[in-house]
């Protein structure tokens, strides 16, 4: 299985986890959510993996930007997926599927 980093490439956290990814010798795929949108059938296995409470972002600017009415609708991992498929700079980055099947949110070098 080959790893693969999921993210915005302009993101500040995709950019470290990349760089340190490079120094470790670890090659990986990128998989762009501007260009390429989030995979449907992995955001959900991400959901069952890290919950949904971990998987989105509500520290980020894209929360915040969010109107009241959207923000209401994240109630459950249903709630999250529709706001991530419609709004993926709502995933909280980078996601990373390990090879040996892991899946890990935000850059936590300590943990990987």
């Amino acid at each position: 299985m080959t790893m693969t980093v999921y993210g915005i490439p302009n993101c500040t956290s995709v950019k470290k986890a990349r760089s340190w990814l490079d120094a470790q010798g670890m090659t990986h795929v990128f998989h762009d959510f501007k260009k390429q949108g989030v995979p449907p059938e992995r955001l959900d296995a991400w959901l069952q993996a890290v919950g949904w409470e971990r998987l989105i972002n509500r520290q980020g600017t894209s929360w915040r930007q969010l109107p009241p009415g959207e923000q209401a609708k994240l109630t459950g991992a249903a709630g999250a997926r529709a706001l991530a498929l419609a709004q993926p700079s709502l995933i909280k980055r980078p996601v990373i599927e390990w090879p040996d099947g892991r899946i890990t949110v935000a850059f936590t070098p300590e943990q990987w």
